[in-house]
């Protein structure tokens, strides 16, 4: 696959028809031979080829760039308000009330139980932001697809990817050749 010639949606599109369920490369191979791009094209080719083959080691990558950063937001919670911090109690049974019907009404507090829901909702995200986490987030979010880019441009593809996606590519084509 000449990886100068796929454009961003056929990239998206590609990763979405995937398997998924491929493990990880391995670390080694991951963390070897990073060379600078010569050109914005030999850049450009080489992100989209260790994009698409690297796509689980970046997808846990990310993971653990958002792991890392939770137990940051775990803390400041704590910090501003320990009452939230408590274990949760056991779950309690819903109040029911009226008469039975084909579709039973749930209340929670008195409260029909979409009206809970969104003042749970708007309570977490006021507290999301008091306590700074979604700026957290947000840097988590950039921290790892930045990281991703980084390593993505700088890791050079090896023989291994190109015949890897050339042998992804035929089977793509066996199989919609089959079908016809």
């Amino acid at each position: 696959m000449e990886w100068g010639n796929v454009t961003a949606e056929d990239l998206i599109d590609a990763l979405r028809e995937v398997d998924w369920s491929s493990p990880p490369r391995p670390l080694a191979e991951f963390f070897s031979r990073f060379t600078v791009p010569k050109s914005s094209a030999a850049w450009n080719s080489r992100l989209k080829c260790n994009l698409y083959y690297y796509r689980t080691n970046y997808f846990i990558m990310i993971v653990l760039i958002l792991g890392t950063f939770s137990e940051k937001v775990t803390r400041t919670v704590r910090q501003f308000s320990p009452h939230l911090a408590a274990k949760m109690r056991p779950p309690f049974t819903p109040v029911i009330r009226g008469r039975r019907s084909a579709k039973r009404s749930i209340y929670i507090c008195g409260q029909p139980r979409s009206a809970f829901v969104a003042a749970a909702s708007l309570v977490s995200f006021f507290l999301w932001y008091v306590s700074c986490g979604l700026l957290t987030l947000s840097w988590a979010l950039a921290i790892g697809l930045l990281a991703t880019i980084i390593h993505a441009s700088s890791r050079t593809p090896n023989l291994k990817a190109r015949l890897n996606t050339f042998r992804e590519e035929f089977r793509h084509v066996w199989r919609n050749h089959n079908v016809l």
